[in-house]
C-alpha cells in the first residue's frame, strides 16, 4: 500500500510538471481571437497593439526555434502568425513612414515626430527580428529625410549667420609689427582696420567661451540690426551643432539600436553632408583672416563643444572636431608668425620719437595678455613656443627702439615706460605669475634701478662716487686715508647743504614729467629717494666729526622728501 501511494505521489508530480509545461507551451502557440482583432484592425498607436504586438513577436520567434523539429504543433500555426506578422508590419511600416515624412514638413519641430517614434520604438526591434529588407528601408528613408534636412537647415543658418558679421575686418596691413599710417596714393586702396588695437584687443570677445558658451543660438533675422565678431557667429552656428547632432545621435542609438562603429557609421550618414559643409565654410573664411584672436577662440571653443559632447555621451563628433582643429591650426600659426615677423622687420626710424609707450608694445602687451587669458584651461604647447618668439621679437624692438634717443637716461625712460606697459596689463587679465608677466617684471626692476642712478648722478653723484671709493677703505680699516678725504667730503657736505632741496624738487618734476602713468612716477620717485637716503647714510658713516657736524639731519630730509611721498615710510 505504501509503495502503491509513492508511485501515486511521483506520477501526481510528474502530471502536475508536464501539466505545467504543456499549458504554458499550449498557450504559448494558441493564438487568441482578441490577438487577430487588435493586430488586424486596431490603430499601431493603442495600447493594446502594442501589447498584442509583444505577443507576436514571442510566438513567431518560439515558432522559428521549433520549426526545425517540425511539431505539428508548428504546422497548425504557421500561416496564422504569418499572415499576422504581414499585417502588423505593413501598419508599422506606415506609421513609421507617415513620422518620417512629417519631418519633411516646412517649419516642423522635428523633436516631436521622433518622440512619437521613440515612444514606439519596439515597432523597429519587431521589424529589424523579422523582416531586415522592411527595416532597413525605413531606416535608409529615415537617413535620407534627416541628412537632407540638417544640411538645407545648417546651409541656410549659416549663409545667414554670415551676414551679421562686421564689414571690417582684419587684412594683411594689420600685422603687428605694420604702423598705423600705411601709405596710400590714388592708385591703391588698403584694407587695413580704422582702429588696428581691435585686432589685438580680446575686449569681451573672450566672453564666448564664458557666460556666452551655451547661451541660446542667434536667430539671424531677430539680429539684422546687429553685427557681430566671427568667433561669435561660431559660436553659434557650433553649438546649434552640438545640440541636434547630440539629440539626433541619442536618438539613432536607442531607436535603431546601434552602438558603437555602427553608431557612427549611421550619424555619419545623415550628418556627413552638414559636418563637411561647415567645415568648408571655416576654410573659406580663414582662407582672408588675420584675426588670430578669433581663430584662437574658435579653435578653444572646439575644445570646450567637444568636452561638452563627451558629457552627454556623444562621441561621433570626435572627428569633426579634429577635422575643424586641423583647419584652423595651420592658419592660425602662419597668421601668427606673420605678425612675429612684421615686428622683426620693423624699422625702428620710422616711428616718431617719443618716449611714452610705443603702439606696437601696446598692441603686444593687448595680444598676449588675451592669448595668455585664453590658453588659461588649455594650455598649448605650440602657442606658448609661439608666445615666446613673439616675447623676444618683441623685447628686441623695444631695444632698437630705445637705442634711437641720444642719452641713456632717455633710452631708461623709454623702456621703462614700455616694460611697465605690458607688465600691467599682463598682471590685469591674466596670473600674477604667467612667465610672459615674470619676464617683464625682471626687465623693468633692473631698468628701474638703473634710472634711478641716472637721475641722482647730476645731483648726488659727487656724494654716490664718494661712497664708493671710500666704503673699501672703512672696511679694511684705512682710517688715515679716510682722514685725507675731509678736505673732500667737507666740499660734498657743504655742496649738498645748498642744494639738496632744489635738487629734490628737480628731481621730482622730472620723475612726474617723464612717466605717463602716475603710479610708476611714484614708483621710482620713492626708490629714488630710498636710495639717496641710503647713499646718506653710508655717506654719514664715512665722515669725520668735524664733517659730521656741518650735515643736513637725515630727519630733516625725512620730512622734506614726505611732501612727495606720503607713504614715504623708512
Amino acid at each position: 500500500l505504501q509503495k502503491k501511494s509513492v508511485s501515486m505521489s511521483v506520477q501526481l508530480t510528474n502530471r502536475q510538471s508536464v501539466r505545467a509545461q504543456l499549458s504554458q507551451f499550449i498557450e504559448d502557440m494558441a493564438v487568441p481571437e482578441e490577438m487577430i482583432q487588435a493586430i488586424m484592425e486596431t490603430p499601431v498607436v493603442e495600447k493594446d497593439f502594442l501589447a498584442y504586438l509583444n505577443q507576436l513577436n514571442h510566438k513567431l520567434s518560439l515558432v522559428k526555434e521549433l520549426s526545425f523539429n517540425e511539431s505539428a504543433s508548428v504546422n497548425d500555426v504557421r500561416e496564422v502568425l504569418e499572415n499576422l506578422k504581414i499585417r502588423a508590419m505593413t501598419k508599422i511600416r506606415a506609421y513609421l513612414l507617415e513620422q518620417i515624412y512629417k519631418f519633411r514638413k516646412p517649419m516642423t519641430n522635428y523633436q516631436v515626430p521622433q518622440n512619437a517614434m521613440l515612444k514606439y520604438k519596439f515597432f523597429f526591434e519587431f521589424i529589424l527580428s523579422n523582416e531586415r529588407q522592411v527595416a532597413q528601408e525605413i531606416c535608409s528613408e529615415y537617413v535620407d529625410t534627416m541628412g537632407k534636412i540638417y544640411f538645407s537647415y545648417f546651409k541656410s543658418y549659416s549663409s545667414r549667420l554670415a551676414a551679421l558679421q562686421f564689414e571690417e575686418a582684419a587684412s594683411k596691413d594689420d600685422l603687428m609689427g605694420i604702423e598705423d599710417t600705411v601709405n596710400k596714393s590714388l592708385f591703391t586702396k588698403t584694407t587695413s582696420l580704422k582702429n588696428k588695437s581691435t585686432v589685438f584687443t580680446i575686449g569681451n570677445r573672450g566672453d564666448v567661451l564664458n557666460q556666452q558658451l551655451e547661451a541660446p543660438i542667434l536667430v539671424p533675422h531677430a539680429q539684422q540690426k546687429n553685427k557681430y565678431s566671427y568667433e561669435a557667429l561660431f559660436r553659434s552656428e557650433q553649438y546649434a551643432l552640438v545640440d541636434n547632432a547630440c539629440r539626433e545621435y541619442l536618438f539613432v542609438t536607442e531607436f535603431f539600436m546601434v552602438r558603437g562603429s555602427q553608431a557612427q557609421e549611421l550619424f555619419n550618414q545623415i550628418m556627413g553632408r552638414t559636418l563637411s559643409l561647415l567645415i568648408k565654410n571655416v576654410e573659406t573664411y580663414i582662407q582672408d583672416c588675420f584675426d588670430c584672436i578669433a581663430m584662437f577662440l574658435c579653435i578653444h571653443l572646439i575644445l570646450r563643444y567637444q568636452l561638452m559632447c563627451h558629457k552627454r555621451c556623444v562621441p561621433a563628433l570626435d572627428k569633426y572636431w579634429d577635422s575643424l582643429q586641423a583647419v584652423i591650426w595651420p592658419r592660425l600659426e602662419f597668421i601668427f608668425r606673420s605678425n612675429i615677423q612684421s615686428v622683426r622687420d620693423c624699422d625702428p626710424t620710422k616711428f616718431t620719437r617719443e618716449m611714452g609707450p610705443h603702439c606696437i608694445t601696446r598692441r603686444y602687451a593687448e595680444f598676449s595678455a588675451a592669448i595668455v587669458g585664453i590658453s588659461e584651461h588649455f594650455p598649448n604647447e605650440l602657442m606658448s613656443r609661439l608666445l615666446l618668439e613673439l616675447q623676444n621679437e618683441v623685447e628686441c624692438f623695444i631695444l632698437r627702439m630705445a637705442a634711437i634717443f641720444p642719452s641713456r637716461k632717455e633710452q631708461l625712460i623709454y623702456l621703462i615706460n614700455n616694460y611697465d606697459l605690458v607688465l600691467g596689463v599682463l598682471m590685469e587679465r591674466t596670473r600674477d605669475n604667467s612667465k610672459e608677466a615674470e619676464a617683464f617684471r625682471e626687465q623693468l626692476t633692473a631698468r628701474s634701478g638703473e634710472y634711478v642712478e641716472e637721475i641722482l648722478a647730476p645731483h648726488f653723484g659727487g656724494i654716490i662716487q664718494f661712497v664708493r671709493e671710500c666704503e673699501p677703505m672703512l672696511e679694511k680699516e684705512q682710517m688715515e686715508e679716510l682722514r685725507r678725504q675731509e678736505r673732500r667730503s667737507l666740499a660734498l657736505v657743504a655742496n649738498f647743504s645748498s642744494n639738496w632741496k632744489t635738487a629734490l624738487e628737480e628731481i621730482n618734476k622730472e620723475v612726474l614729467l617723464s612717466f605717463p602713468s602716475l603710479v610708476t612716477g611714484q614708483t621710482l620717485l620713492q626708490l629714488a629717494l630710498t636710495n639717496l637716503l641710503q647713499y646718506y647714510h653710508r655717506f654719514h658713516k664715512l665722515l669725520t666729526p668735524n664733517a659730521r657736524t656741518q650735515l643736513v639731519n637725515i630727519h630733516v630730509i625725512k620730512m622734506f622728501i614726505k611732501k612727495y611721498s606720503g607713504s614715504f615710510n623708512i
